[in-house]
């Protein structure tokens, strides 16, 4: 990826991130962390990937939340944004932080076994 593409996937992370916490006022969506931007090579699609901690209910009224405001999003960073073409935005759930608290829920429960083990073989 060109470095005008990578610092432009970082100026709309950072702006995307402001304005769902900032400006947003629709209930459904909750507390989204922006995690990356992936652009196309002439700058008019991008790929906003979120992270996002709950239910399952609540992950699917944070989704239909962002794409009913994908056209204001993207309204006001064509007003803040110094582009030729303000992206196409598609929201897309970043399953990776879950994926790490799983993994780490799962080592947790191997190690207090192993442990448990130990202490019964001791006794």
């Amino acid at each position: 990826m060109s470095q005008r593409i990578e610092r432009v996937a970082g100026e709309i992370k950072e702006e995307i991130g402001r304005i769902l916490h900032e400006e947003l006022k629709d209930p459904r969506i909750g507390f989204v962390t922006i995690t990356k931007v992936d652009l196309s090579r002439d700058l008019r699609h991008a790929v906003v990937y979120y992270s996002l901690l709950g239910e399952q209910k609540e992950v699917a009224a944070t989704r239909a939340g962002l794409n009913n405001c994908r056209g204001f999003v993207r309204k006001l960073l064509g007003e803040r944004m110094k582009l030729r073409y303000i992206p196409e935005i598609v929201f897309k759930l970043d399953k990776g932080i879950e994926y790490s608290i799983h993994i780490s829920k799962v080592l947790e429960e191997i190690r207090d076994k192993d442990e448990s083990d130990k202490r019964q073989k001791g006794n």
